[in-house]
């Protein structure tokens, strides 16, 4: 694959800082599990989620039977490249 080919396919998955900030608690835990809740008790925004999930940084766990509405997720090898 030609330098401007991986270029331009970078660039269409530019890693945000606020991805960044959410992936790195991956590196620290278990299986690369991510949190519900960033350290001030706040739920981490849905949105934010979604995208690290669109973009493959990050794959769904586990459905959580208590709150099914929750994304338990963990960090990908693609994920772990990304940072």
């Amino acid at each position: 694959m030609s330098t401007a080919v991986k270029s331009r396919m970078s660039a269409g998955h530019k890693i945000s800082q606020a991805e960044k900030n959410y992936l790195k608690q991956g590196l620290k835990q278990p299986g690369g599990k991510l949190p519900l809740f960033d350290k001030r008790g706040q739920e981490i925004p849905a949105a934010l989620i979604q995208a690290c999930l669109k973009k493959g940084y990050v794959e769904r766990w586990f459905a959580n039977p208590l709150k099914p509405d929750w994304l338990v997720c963990r960090l990908t090898e693609k994920g772990r490249q990304a940072l």
